[in-house]
């Protein structure tokens, strides 16, 4: 490649699936660019990132690790996310400041599917990337059938960049098919330019090719000059290759491993050269380049240094105690895992932290001004797992809603409510992983010791026919006693017609002013049926009563009411109403048969069933399914597709439960209660 003038810092990403080797490929990186002077081991957890206890714990990703070095005179910013779909919150956020994405993957074919979902992101914000196909010299699968397999789930095509060079199973070197130049890789040492082996010759003429027509594709000179069989210049191929990328035109394929350190300096060279300055991101983003202006990606909540916002600098400049959103910069630094270096100013590329901005969030543009372009954040990730949670020790439920409040403001994807009708604190997030992940935090930064166990279902109950009861309140201990008396008409109401009250009161024969408080002891008895559940639609009237000018009250005609409730409830014929959901399941289209065994054993109803709109091989599957089957779907779900498939759900309606479920769902309400 032609010699290159410094270019303004950039950014680049590194995403793909669990074990892909990600970390190890940062710690590649990070040495070869002299960052360190050694590499660390996930298994020795000696790596400059995932340094939190829980990702020690599990020798994986939790949170990006960002490290910033130098490469032949380029400051440039990697940002290893995590691989587990549970935690894609993470890399979506970092993957918006990148100016390329590096996708990271194995050589097996059949893992193809699972860069899905991943693909499609990158295809709707228009990020370029690149393939890097690690541990090619641990297996002896094809690296063209892995690309073909790519292919078929990327709408972006793929150009193969190098060709493997085999000593029989074992890959040893490559080929550029830019350059035609043959490099043999070396244990721990840099690879050695060597004579192209007679035996890709015929392979490595093939695969250029199929390079330049790709190109041509998009350059009609190039097309002209093929079609006339002129062999273009190497300078105008990689002209090609770099405004193609640039425009995420293409995807160019590159493989080695990171573990020995084959491929990193070739995949950094292509980096340097081709990946687009950060004023080309900034135009992707809608940013315009108009004083200092600083995109937040991910804020994290450190025990020493307070509340840390990173953030990539897109315009301008940001200093130390800059005032940016109404918010005073406490801190600037640059990022090397863990390690943070002060500095007192960033220019427009860099990623750095910004501490103590409590008052800004992720995904916010911060300016000196406080008005800012508006950025096409993505949204958070909709719940598919939740957890009932509570602390071991009482003392320490007013901690707990502070602590939560700041997890979710680092990962939008993790959610919390108090449900009332269980009266549970429960949390939301995406997988049981991620939710263990989170309560780990609590207990390692918060020292908020937490149990958890499967949040309770919100049955409600109703009535099948109609009664009408009588009822007095009467009590006398000496001065004015309790007195209040009622005649209540209950009637079942159509399913989700909620509860009305009314009265039938004639002659005065209840007060008016008492006629609210039988309403209210009514209510308060719903809240718990003679199931041991809220009582739901239903009309309760009252037609007849009795009073005494004395010993009447509020508080006698309310307990009047509720005793009245409870004496007619049980002969109402009350019944079990369980919540169905409303379910959409997304899951690629040669999975789709598997549904139905899906949904039927877990009590659901299939609707019908379309192409996913945008998603190219992907269905949607419409499906009615009742709450308590969806506790761990997602965990199936995945399972039978190899962890991309999904769902959405919202309430639908309530139906009848009745038999041996009902029976069970009561007595087990009973011993709980």
């Amino acid at each position: 490649m032609s010699t290159k003038a410094p270019s303004a810092p950039r950014c680049a990403v590194l995403v793909g699936p669990y074990s892909s080797g990600k970390t190890t490929l940062l710690e590649s990186i990070l040495k070869a660019t002299g960052a360190t002077n050694r590499k660390g081991s996930i298994k020795d957890g000696n790596t400059v990132g995932d340094s939190s206890p829980e990702a020690r714990a599990r020798s994986m990703s939790t949170e990006p690790n960002i490290a910033t070095t130098d490469y032949l005179g380029d400051t440039w910013t990697f940002i290893d996310c995590p691989g587990s779909l549970e935690l894609a919150q993470e890399a979506q956020g970092a993957l918006m400041v990148a100016d390329t994405a590096v996708v990271v993957c194995e050589p097996d074919a059949a893992k193809a599917v699972t860069l899905s979902p991943l693909f499609k992101f990158l295809d709707d914000h228009a990020i370029p990337h690149v393939i890097f196909i690690n541990k090619v010299d641990a297996v002896a699968t094809s690296v063209r059938e892995t690309v073909e397999a790519l292919q078929t789930v990327s709408s972006q095509p793929l150009v193969l960049r190098e060709l493997p060079i085999r000593d029989g199973d074992t890959v040893v070197g490559l080929v550029d098919l830019v350059s035609e130049r043959a490099f043999q890789w070396n244990p721990d040492k840099p690879s050695e330019m060597i004579q192209l082996p007679d035996a890709v010759k015929g392979d490595e003429e093939d695969a250029r090719s199929g390079m330049l027509e790709s190109l041509a594709d998009f350059d009609d000179d190039l097309m002209e000059k093929l079609l006339e069989d002129m062999t273009p210049s190497t300078e105008e191929v990689y002209q090609n290759l770099t405004k193609d990328l640039q425009d995420d035109k293409i995807v160019p394929v590159f493989f080695g491993s990171a573990e020995d350190d084959h491929g990193i300096t070739r995949l950094l060279k292509v980096l340097r050269h081709e990946s687009p300055e950060p004023s080309v991101s900034a135009e992707r983003l809608g940013i315009e380049a108009s004083g200092a202006k600083a995109l937040v990606f991910k804020t994290l909540h450190a025990s020493q240094t307070g509340k840390l916002s990173f953030a990539r600098v897109w315009s301008g400049e940001v200093a130390d105690g800059a005032n940016l959103n109404g918010s005073r910069v406490s801190g600037l630094y640059r990022m090397l895992g863990s390690k943070q270096d002060k500095i007192t100013k960033a220019g427009v590329g860099e990623v750095v932290g910004l501490g103590r901005m409590d008052e800004v969030d992720t995904g916010v543009l911060v300016t000196e001004s406080g008005t800012s372009d508006e950025v096409d954040w993505p949204e958070a990730l909709a719940p598919l797992y939740s957890l009932a949670v509570h602390t071991v020790n009482r003392a320490d439920e007013v901690k707990v809603s502070g602590a939560l409040h700041k997890l979710v403001e680092e990962d939008p994807s993790l959610g919390h409510e108090h449900n009332e009708d269980t009266g549970q604190l429960v949390l939301h997030g995406q997988g049981e992983v991620h939710l263990r992940i989170a309560m780990e935090r609590m207990s390692n930064r918060y020292k908020l010791e937490m149990t958890s166990e499967k949040p309770q279902v919100p049955y409600k109950e109703t009535i099948r026919k109609p009664v009408t009861k009588h009822a007095r309140h009467k009590k006398q201990s000496g001065g004015h006693g309790e007195f209040g008396d009622v005649h209540l008409e209950i009637k079942p109401l159509p399913r989700g017609s909620g509860f009305t009250f009314g009265e039938k009161i004639t002659g005065g024969v209840v007060p008016k002013q008492y006629i609210p408080a039988v309403e209210k002891g009514v209510k308060d008895y719903l809240s718990r049926g003679p199931l041991g559940f809220p009582v739901v639609d239903l009309s309760v009237t009252l037609t007849d009563g009795q009073y005494h000018s004395v010993d009447s009250s509020d508080m006698a005609f309310q307990k009047a009411a509720a005793q009245c409730m409870r004496e007619a409830m049980p002969e109402c014929g009350p019944v079990l109403l369980e919540p169905v959901m409303s379910v959409t399941v997304s899951i690629p289209n040669d999975f789709t048969s598997k549904v139905q065994r899906l949904v039927s054993g877990r009590r659901g109803q299939i609707l019908g069933f379309d192409a996913k709109p945008s998603w190219t091989g992907w269905d949607e599957v419409q499906v009615q399914m009742p709450a308590s089957e969806m506790h761990d779907l997602i965990v199936e779900l995945r399972s039978m597709t190899l962890g991309v498939g999904s769902y959405t759900a919202e309430f639908d309606h309530l139906q009848e439960l009745s038999g041996k479920l009902a029976d069970d769902v009561v007595a087990q309400h009973k011993a709980d209660s």
